[in-house]
């Protein structure tokens, strides 16, 4: 009862007050055991209003930014995600209530073990995962319909653009090691629609694209 009084607190507080409306997504923010998805340790700061550090050098964002990340994507239900950064699989199994299918790429195989047993115990089994690095993006199951990238890079890996699909989107943090700037791109044909967001501090993208 307690992790579900702070879970209901968060998405009053930290997303709805904040102008998170997406109905399908406050239900999955209630239904989630966000507190499964971080160390022991930090159980008690699960639902707090910060990234919380995960292992590997990784964290797993403030409860906000996902929920804003999601957001953008619009989805209804019946699309394909592509997630760049599994990380403690929180984020995945988000998607995972709200799209038809996610495949999701890490690039630390002992954070992708974890987040898998965690995914299974939840029963996920529209998650797709792959150790790779995601810097090229997972061109085999395109195109997408949406593209979350948890990890920030100079510029959007222009793989990435190619496997999303027509009207699709695509939300990332551009920018250097220091500050970036959570960013939306829209497709249509040829022409990419950008929106910046608003400013976060992501973990970088490893690989080609990324800022390592």
């Amino acid at each position: 009862m307690m992790f579900e009084e702070q879970r209901r607190r968060m998405v009053t507080e930290q997303l709805e007050a904040r102008g998170i409306s997406d109905s399908r997504l406050l239900c999955a923010f209630l239904k989630i055991p966000r507190h499964l998805f971080v160390p022991p340790a930090f159980h008690h700061e699960a639902y707090a209003d910060h990234p919380i550090p995960i292992g590997a050098g990784q964290t797993i964002s403030q409860p906000y930014i996902a929920a804003l990340m999601t957001q953008v994507l619009r989805l209804q239900g019946h699309e394909r995600v592509l997630e760049i950064g599994t990380g403690s699989g929180y984020q995945t199994a988000v998607l995972a209530e709200l799209c038809l299918e996610v495949y999701s790429v890490e690039c630390l195989p002992e954070l992708a073990d974890q987040a898998k047993r965690r995914l299974e115990t939840l029963g996920c089994l529209n998650v797709h995962a792959r150790v790779a690095n995601g810097s090229p993006g997972w061109e085999e199951r395109a195109p997408y319909d949406g593209i979350m990238v948890a990890a920030a890079a100079p510029r959007v890996p222009p793989p990435l653009l190619d496997q999303l699909a027509d009207f699709g989107r695509l939300v990332i943090p551009l920018g250097d090691r220091e500050a970036q700037t959570l960013t939306l791109l829209e497709k249509h044909g040829k022409t990419i629609e950008r929106t910046d967001m608003t400013s976060c501090v992501f973990v970088p993208l490893h690989g080609e694209y990324g800022a390592d």
